[in-house]
């Protein structure tokens, strides 16, 4: 018995000493051998990595003015294990859907959208999920949505008699957000990023890599809950801000684009619209426009993915007469042009086919001129085919760059594709049908060459790389000049051609443009389509094209207008009336705007304004400003209240005409409200915008009759109804506003090839 114990006892003592030697050498392997692998996990346990995400740089327009933003967007998330706790699901759901729908349409399919969400379990179904977003509809709101978020919550959390930071299974997260305020605002030029923040089209991921940033990070020690460690290391390093970038395009001038197109589409309904608006002398992008248009802020709203497509570069079509330019140009460069040659009009034989002009019978023996006028398919085969010919063609169409890419700096352009093999394709090429076709900013480019004096411009809507912080600017794209196609002798002798076509109300295709006050040189374009499946052109479906400039002694504005299949009922004679009624609305606006004075304005000016040197009125008081102004011809206005001058328009140094208003600020701008701007000029009205850090966007010609302000701090727009200085009266409005709505008169018949083709 006694031996047993003793047995016992040693086998006991034996496991203890082998376990406390085992004990022992594991705590000296952990300390000793393992030590600094231990310490290296334990520390990155310890460590805390906070990603810092960069501000996206802002997009502006060449005047500053904001297209795209990095702003604070809110994302709401549900707790369903919250929610049935305190039973308050139906509130929840209903509520949210009253704040977050996006039509009382789609409330029912986003109630029950947010009720399943509020009740979702966790993936192994064993208990309410814990945080759940709701996408899309929830997903970075604006601030005013999100505050009635908050409104919902506060009056949950009186009704359940919780505190107001309980928590009622609703959840309000903050975070970046791109922002357009311009809505659908150049929309196909700048593209959009997604709710992820990736960049997704337009010059949002053409200008990724400049305008995104580079991410910093801050990293420190915790304890076990995550509390910064006190004397903790800690690591930090900022993120960069993405640059900011300036565009060539003009906000207002893209406004009267996109409310001119959305007037054609209201009225013609065409399948798509496309204009462009440049400065021919540097070919900078003033405008570019499309329909349909699409929202950015909203982009998931819009299924149909022709909606995104900028149809101004990624987009080909056959030009029709506007391609004549073309034949006329390099006719007269090589000295074939006699606009007082006569021919006989109204058919060619090439080759195997007969070619005809659209009446088909012609006018007769009439002059190339009044070809041109008349958009004559037989002179500009003669002029192309005979005179000019074959070889001499191709060249010119080389020469004005239609086989090539322009390269503008925006995605997804496209080649024209010019692809004559036999004599009837190069004759119907001479008026822009058949074998070439070609893109909405090659047309522009070669139009802009005649407005500049011969000289084919690289088009370019990126203006200056802007460091966000300093302001200063890092890198500029200035114009450049691709190659001289013609002289500039040719050019103008172009332009007077293609300005009678406007002018010449009689016969003149063009007529319909014609501008009071201002020399227009343009050119129409009607072409039939080939349908989808279909091996001839079908004689119902036109693309219906104009291209413009004025004034044309000093061309400052060009614009493209391209409507895809317009409803004409079957009448192509329309087509005249489909786009230049929007040529002259674009382009009237534009120069009011840009101060281009007309012709009966430029002699009264040249007589009333001298140009004067704008003073330094900084720090002066408002009557020393006053007395200044006095001194100096000058007519001031002082705004705000103050003892001191702290901002002027325009800046000191400025050289201005005497009649232009100068302004002054005794405080600063940013809380003063927007003047009385009725019965003032548009510049004079663009300009009291601008210094008050308003958005002007302007609708009609003349004066400002009415205005309306929204929004405020930077957010403020105004809009400015203008009317002529002679509609005074409230009939004459109405009878105004009646004449607008007259259809106008019908085009006279324009050109047709010989298979049904109108050509104009």
């Amino acid at each position: 018995m006694t031996k047993k114990i003793k047995l016992r006892s040693l086998l006991i003592g034996g496991f203890f000493t082998l376990l406390f030697v085992v004990l022992v050498g594991r705590v000296y392997w952990i300390q000793v051998v393992e030590a600094s692998w231990l310490l290296k996990g334990a520390e990155t346990r310890w460590e805390t990595d906070k990603i810092i995400a960069p501000v996206r740089g802002t997009i502006m327009d060449r005047n500053d003015k904001a297209l795209a933003v990095e702003g604070t967007a809110y994302t709401i998330a549900l707790n369903p294990k919250v929610i049935d706790g305190y039973k308050v699901s139906e509130p929840i759901v209903q509520g949210l859907a009253e704040i977050l729908k996006e039509s009382e349409e789609t409330k029912p399919e986003l109630v029950n959208k947010i009720r399943k969400l509020a009740t979702r379990l966790k993936q192994d179904g064993s208990d309410f999920a814990a945080n759940v977003e709701i996408r899309n509809e929830g997903w970075k709101i604006d601030k005013e949505k999100a505050d009635k978020v908050r409104e919902l919550i506060a009056t949950l959390q009186i009704k359940l008699k919780l505190s107001t930071r309980a928590n009622v299974g609703i959840s309000i997260l903050e975070e970046k957000k791109r922002y357009y305020p311009g809505q659908t605002l150049a929309s196909h030029i700048l593209g959009y990023t997604n709710k992820e923040g990736d960049a997704a089209l337009g010059l949002e991921l053409k200008l990724n890599d400049t305008l995104k940033g580079i991410p910093g990070m801050l990293s420190y020690e915790k304890d076990g809950k995550g509390v910064e460690l006190p004397d903790a290391k800690v690591d930090f390093k900022p993120a960069i801000d993405g640059n900011n970038v300036r565009l060539t395009i003009d906000k207002n001038i893209q406004f009267y684009l996109e409310s001119a197109l959305a007037k054609v589409n209201d009225k013609w309904h065409p399948k798509g619209l496309t204009a462009i608006a440049v400065n021919p002398q540097t070919m900078e992008i003033l405008g570019m426009a499309n329909t349909p248009t699409f929202n950015p802020n909203t982009y998931w709203n819009f299924k149909d993915q022709a909606d995104f497509k900028n149809g101004a570069v990624a987009s080909r079509y056959e030009p029709g007469s506007t391609f004549k330019l073309v034949t006329l140009a390099g006719a007269i460069e090589e000295g074939v042009f006699n606009p007082a040659e006569m021919y006989q009009s109204g058919q060619i034989q090439v080759a195997d086919r007969v070619l005809h002009d659209h009446n088909y019978v012609g006018w007769g023996k009439i002059s190339f001129l009044d070809g041109l006028k008349r958009s004559s398919n037989v002179a500009f085969v003669k002029l192309g085919l005979e005179k000019l010919t074959e070889p001499k063609f191709r060249d010119y169409i080389t020469k004005f760059g239609f086989e090539e890419k322009t390269n503008i700096d925006m995605p997804n352009e496209v080649s024209g594709l010019v692809d004559m093999k036999y004599k009837p394709e190069i004759a119907t090429a001479t008026y822009g049908q058949g074998k070439v076709v070609v893109t909405a900013i090659q047309q522009t480019a070669a139009y802009a060459a005649m407005a500049n004096g011969g000289k084919l411009m690289w088009p370019h809507i990126v203006k200056d790389i802007i460091d966000p912080k300093t302001g200063k600017t890092i890198q500029s794209f200035e114009p450049k000049v691709v190659r001289q196609v013609v002289s500039e002798k040719t050019a103008n002798l172009v332009s007077g051609y293609l300005e009678q076509v406007v002018s010449d109300q009689e016969i003149g295709t063009g007529k319909l443009a014609y501008m009071e006050g201002y020399r227009v040189a343009g050119k129409t374009g009607t072409a039939n389509l080939v349908r989808p499946g279909e091996k001839t052109y079908s004689p119902n479906t036109w693309v219906i094209s104009f291209i413009g400039y004025a004034p044309v002694e000093n061309p400052q504005i060009l614009v493209t207008l391209i409507a895809d299949q317009p409803d004409l009922g079957g009448n192509y004679h329309l087509g005249g009336q489909v786009l230049a009624p929007a040529f002259k609305e674009i382009v009237g606006e534009s120069l009011q705007y840009m101060g281009v004075a007309s012709n009966k304005q430029t002699k009264m000016v040249a007589k009333e304004a001298n140009k004067l040197t704008v003073p330094n009125f900084s720090g002066s008081t408002s009557e020393s400003a006053k007395a200044i102004a006095k001194e100096s011809g000058l007519s001031l206005e002082v705004f705000g209240k103050g003892n001191k001058v702290v901002d002027q328009f325009p800046k000191a140094g400025t050289e201005i005409l005497s009649t232009q208003r100068i302004y002054v600020a005794m405080q600063p701008v940013d809380g003063m409200p927007l003047p009385n701007l009725v019965g003032r000029s548009l510049r004079d009205a663009v300009e009291a915008c601008s210094f008050f850090k308003v958005d002007c966007q302007t609708s009609g010609e003349g004066y400002v009759s009415d205005q309306a302000v929204a929004g405020d701090g930077e957010g403020r727009s105004a809009t400015l109804q203008l009317k002529p200085l002679s509609e005074k009266t409230a009939a004459s409005d109405a009878q105004s506003s009646a004449s607008t709505t007259t259809p106008p008169p019908k085009a006279k018949t324009e050109d047709q090839r010989s298979t049904g083709k109108k050509t104009p």
